[in-house]
């Protein structure tokens, strides 16, 4: 995880919520009044975004330090203390909501993530999430799914060749066939970047993997369809599955024989993990 990055996320969250401009803590809290809180877990969960959490807090009044007694990727349970915090108490309350925010959205991501890696357990398909991030948010969110046991799949279009339905209708247009598109990626592309074709049946799957491929990603494919071209591949190239996965079916398309599961669930509609602050 890129610290400077995040230290750039967590300065523009406590500038966007005007932290330092908080005229209800500035009115009523003594300056340089001490105190002691703690952050506690609402419900079970697994723990994610605890140093972003203290971040805020140090950049937002450097006297508040934290004492963590849990770590990221760890299991919580109802009315388990995370970290107790000491310092002034305006610069608690101050940060007390940005430092949440991150905490509550990170440990939520952890949290599915969980599940869907425990749903799939003992089989060998891998659990991978998607570039669905919330804008911005990308670092600290795939930072999360790992926290939760996933995998990352693409950090960012830079991170791998992933030749999709739409590449391959430009070019298809342009007369250019699947061995070729997928030669010229191999060409173009830096040697250590592995190419993945999309496919929309076990066929085109087949295709793919005769042209050159990888690694296929299998595209809304049911079932039946996964299941044999898994068959069809023989353990050739990689198989991602993709797209309608939900935690009612992770694990019959892991019992398909594909490698990587990708779950756009676990960063694009994630609830956020239940996390107080307590003075």
């Amino acid at each position: 995880m890129g610290w400077g990055q995040v230290e750039d996320l967590v300065d523009r969250a406590l500038a966007e919520d005007a932290a330092w401009s908080d005229v209800t803590t500035s009115a009523l809290m003594p300056p340089g009044m001490g105190g002691r809180a703690r952050l506690v877990a609402r419900c079970a969960g697994v723990l994610a975004g605890i140093e972003v959490a203290s971040l805020v807090f140090r950049r937002m009044d450097p006297s508040v330090r934290l004492d963590v007694a849990t770590a990221d990727g760890a299991r919580l349970e109802p009315g388990e203390v995370i970290a107790e915090l000491e310092g002034h108490v305006a610069g608690m309350l101050k940060g007390e909501r940005v430092a949440l925010n991150f905490l509550q959205r990170l440990s939520g991501i952890a949290t599915q993530t969980r599940r869907y890696v425990e749903a799939v357990e003992g089989l060998k398909a891998r659990i991978v999430d998607t570039r669905k991030t919330t804008p911005g948010l990308r670092v600290l969110e795939k930072y999360a799914v790992r926290m939760g046991g996933g995998h990352n799949h693409r950090f960012n279009l830079g991170d791998g060749v992933l030749i999709k339905d739409n590449h391959l209708a430009v070019l298809r247009s342009q007369g250019v066939s699947l061995r070729d598109i997928i030669a010229r990626a191999k060409d173009e592309a830096p040697l250590t970047l592995r190419v993945e074709v999309e496919a929309n049946s076990a066929q085109e799957a087949l295709e793919a993997a005769e042209a050159g491929a990888d690694m296929v990603m299998l595209d809304n494919m049911d079932l039946d369809e996964m299941r044999r071209a898994v068959e069809l591949l023989e353990g050739r190239v990689l198989l991602e599955a993709s797209g309608g996965i939900t935690m009612a079916n992770v694990r019959q398309v892991a019992e398909t024989g594909v490698d990587f599961i990708s779950v756009g669930a676990l960063t694009h509609s994630v609830t956020s993990l239940d996390i107080g602050l307590d003075m």
